[in-house]
């Protein structure tokens, strides 16, 4: 799916659910720091091997779920924000190249 398909899988959601109020900046922001933090607890205190074999386990399908999670509420935010999130990473990778 590309950016603006997620947001309007998204709205539809919102919409459905009457959640679309309360798809503020704030509130967008807030529930994507959760989801991060959602995804953190799949890592902490595990080596890389650990994790590699984590996603070649049903655990595996969780992370992508959450991997998923972050994804849409950073497009919607972005999307509240008026950020065209495609430039504003093509514009972010421009700028580490030059350091």
């Amino acid at each position: 799916m590309d950016t603006e398909a997620i947001c309007r899988a998204f709205d539809a959601l919102g919409d459905e659910k009457g959640w679309q109020a309360l798809h503020t900046p704030k509130n967008l922001a807030m529930a994507l720091g959760v989801e991060v933090a959602e995804l953190h607890r799949h890592f902490q205190w595990r080596s890389d091997g650990e994790i590699r074999t984590l996603m070649d386990s049903g655990e595996g399908a969780q992370v992508a779920a959450e991997l998923a999670d972050v994804q849409m509420y950073l497009i919607k935010l972005a999307a509240a924000l008026g950020v065209d999130l495609e430039l504003a990473v093509q514009e972010k990778i421009r700028e580490n190249s030059r350091r």
